[in-house]
């Protein structure tokens, strides 16, 4: 018997109906091993030697495959035909050989980037060792992974400036914040349009004005209303003028490539409004029921019998006109494209409709008409170009008219932040011909700042610099959403929160290389090296992890008092948008304070003035101060008849100046007058301890007090411990005795 090891169950399912007898199929369920999670896993002085464990819960899945490799005569390591996969591969190699349990058995590796019957068994004529290449290259990411978080992420939870750091996902949060400041330093230009309203015959349409006494007219020439109403005074309308030239073409539009992991996460968050991660995980279920090849890769071709498929079904169904002579080429754009084969697509094209149901259908529709468009003819369309003189002035209008659908019959792709341009039809127009002014439309605009991102756009930006690769891009836009350093408003747009600003501030200052594009570009390019043979392991890790070492260091011995003056300087424009960092009650400078339940503005002359300001975080960053709290903190509330409502240190409570009642159900809105006159006039009886039995080591008894100060509590021989509940008798001795005995108090004598 052979044995087969997948990574998931579901594919373990797919394939196994497909070899049928002498054979078993197994799922290792993702990653078997990973570094033992805490400091010291990697020994930096010793060749960057790693420290591994089991990972929690897959002990019984290695236990699956022992039993069924005591029965097989070779064994074939079938996990993705990518770097992660090839690491899987090794570690479960390894794992297997350490437990002596691969004597006088064959070890093969074999990879297949779709799940049909064909594939399986061609990849299993051909089998291969392990990649020992691709292999450092996953250890020198995961080793540097490491090291990043364990060497700063400590530094941030000292000093309450974050969550954690990574080597990606701090470019990607630093990236969103740097288009905020783009965005909150950005000052609109006021600029006019003048169009006409043009009718010929029976036809209206409309023109812009580009040309005025002679001079050219662009987007930002006319800059304020009185320019406009010179215009509009020289041209008096209704007015006749005149075709003064005519353009006549035809344009070709291409169709888009098929996709790569990074253009399906895009289109599917324009077209679906899925997440990255949703789409993986939608893409991960079609590949391992054979829908769909291998969904992690950045290659754009296609294998010449895919292609032959596709033009026999666009043939089929759409007739010669739509199929090219010649099958159309895609070069891939990526620098690494190394991961993958093919692009991905449906592994078959005649059932368009195939039997899912959900996101999975949604995707699949997605990837199968993307996949046929790409091998059908171009759209064609008509463009006329006119321009109308009208006495000292030019005005210019283009007209399209589609005449022949191609691609755009199965599949028209969405872009970032533009909308498709319609179809404008003009009128059988000559040169000469008169033309009906109408009516002149002035309108004042304002330019735009730079668009937020989105996932898409994010991850297009990514993809645009060399960062991340196609195995990743889900994680990272999934990481700084779960992680609270962005936040997504109804357009899916990213803006930072107040953590994420802090977070890329503390590193802009200290780790300039972890959240520099081009440094990390350069660390993406070496682990490809890596994985090429064209480096080795041990000094791409050394090359990176000295400067990176020095500079953690150095970050330990600085003063927090210096981290906070410069995440000041760095959001002051954020933090303060009017300029005005003066405290309102005291007059002192304002600044940001850190604390372990997030950062807030407070008076530089604390103690002696506690005003604190709530900082606009997040999606709040676009409403008006007094919408977000951007005011002092209200400690009381004056109800009436000398009652206060108050927040103390130990909570709510009201107070008529000689006894106060705690009220911690209340708050400023619940808290009524009569409320509070209700709480302080309730007698309220003192609850007699409960004795729950004495403590064998103290012969003494434990006495639970339900209704304390400060809630439930325990006490036995001047030892208290707050509880929630009343405890046993056998918990409560465990809780008295585990907490030292107080020492009294000692009167000092002369």
């Amino acid at each position: 018997m052979n044995l087969l090891i997948v990574e998931s169950p579901s594919k373990a399912k797919t394939i196994e109906k497909y070899l049928g007898n002498g054979w078993r199929v197994v799922a290792s369920i993702g990653h078997v091993r990973d570094l033992i999670p805490e400091s010291g896993s990697v020994d930096t002085e010793h060749d960057f030697q790693p420290k591994w464990q089991i990972m929690p819960g897959k002990e019984k899945q290695l236990k699956l495959i022992t039993d069924e490799l005591k029965k097989a005569d070779a064994v074939y390591l079938a996990s993705d035909p990518d770097r992660e996969g090839e690491a899987i591969a090794w570690h479960i190699n390894d794992i297997l050989n350490s437990r002596n349990v691969l004597k006088g058995k064959k070890v093969y590796r074999v990879a297949f980037h779709e799940i049909t019957k064909n594939a399986i068994l061609e990849a299993l004529k051909n089998p291969r060792e392990i990649d020992n290449n691709l292999v450092d290259a996953y250890l020198v990411r995961r080793i540097l992974d490491y090291l990043i978080g364990f060497g700063v992420s400590p530094l941030l939870w000292k000093r309450n400036l974050g969550k954690s750091a990574g080597r990606v996902q701090s470019v990607a949060v630093k990236l969103v914040v740097d288009r905020e400041k783009e965005i909150e330093s950005f000052n609109p230009v006021e600029y006019w349009s003048v169009a006409a309203n043009c009718g010929k015959d029976k036809n209206e349409f409309n023109a812009n004005l580009v040309k005025f006494n002679g001079d050219k007219i662009e987007k930002l020439t006319l800059s304020n209303k009185y320019m406009v109403d010179k215009i509009l005074f020289n041209i008096d309308t209704p007015n006749v003028g005149r075709v003064s030239q005519i353009e006549k073409k035809q344009i070709q539009r291409h169709a888009a490539a098929p996709f790569t992991t990074s253009t399906l996460q895009q289109e599917a968050a324009r077209k679906l409004h899925f997440s990255s991660k949703r789409t993986m995980a939608t893409a991960q279920k079609l590949y391992e029921q054979g829908f769909i090849t291998y969904m992690r890769t950045d290659a754009t071709n296609l294998s010449k019998e895919a292609v032959d498929e596709i033009r026999e079904y666009i043939t089929k169904e759409y007739g010669n006109k739509f199929i090219p002579n010649q099958p159309n080429i895609y070069v891939t754009k990526s620098k690494n494209a190394q991961e993958a084969h093919e692009a991905i697509r449906p592994t078959h094209f005649l059932n368009q409709n195939a039997d899912l149901s959900g996101d999975e259908l949604k995707l699949y529709n997605l990837i199968w008409k993307r996949t046929i468009a790409c091998q059908m003819s171009n759209a064609i369309f008509d463009s006329v170009s006119v321009d109308i003189d009208v006495k000292s002035a030019t005005f210019h209008c283009v007209g399209t008219t589609r005449i022949f659908d191609g691609f755009m019959k199965v599949y028209i792709e969405d872009m970032d932040d533009e909308k498709e341009d319609g179809e404008i039809k003009l009128p059988e127009l000559n040169i000469n011909d008169e033309i009906q002014i109408k009516s002149l439309i002035p309108e004042q605009h304002f330019t735009q700042p730079p668009a937020r991102f989105t996932e898409a756009s994010l991850v297009k930006k990514l993809e645009e610099l060399g960062i991340g690769r196609p195995s990743t891009y889900a994680t990272i836009m999934s990481t700084i959403v779960d992680r609270k350093y962005v936040d997504q408003d109804k357009q899916h747009r990213f803006h930072p929160t107040i953590a994420g600003w802090v977070l890329v501030s503390y590193l802009s200052n200290y780790f300039k290389d972890l959240v520099d594009v081009n440094f990390t570009a350069k660390t993406e390019d070496t682990l490809d090296d890596v994985s090429n043979g064209k480096k080795d392991k041990l000094s791409s890790l050394q090359s990176f992890w000295t400067p990176t070492n020095e500079t953690i260091l150095t970050a330990k011995d600085i003063k927090t008092t210096d981290i906070i003056d410069n995440i000041n300087e760095f959001m002051h424009s954020h933090l303060f948008k009017d300029g005005s960092d003066k405290c309102p009650k005291c007059g002192a400078k304002l600044g940001i304070k850190l604390s372990k339940y997030g950062a807030f503005v407070g008076c530089s002359n604390y103690p002696k003035c506690d005003f604190t300001m709530k900082i606009a975080d997040g999606l709040d960053t676009d409403k008006e101060p007094e919408q977000v709290g951007e005011i002092k903190t209200q400690t009381e509330k004056d109800l009436g008849e000398n009652i206060f409502f108050k927040i103390g240190k130990y909570g709510p409570y009201v107070t008529n100046g000689e006894k106060n009642v705690t009220a911690k159900k209340y708050n400023f809105e619940t808290i009524t007058l009569d409320i509070a006159k209700e709480l302080l006039n309730s007698e309220k009886k003192k609850i007699e301890p409960i004795i729950l039995g004495k403590n064998p080591e103290t012969d003494k008894p434990i006495y639970y007090y339900p209704d304390g100060r400060y809630g439930p509590y325990l006490s036995s021989n001047r030892v208290n411990v707050s509880v929630k509940e009343q405890p046993s008798l056998s918990e409560a001795i465990d809780l008295i005795n585990s907490k030292k005995t107080k020492t009294p108090f000692k009167k000092r004598s002369k």
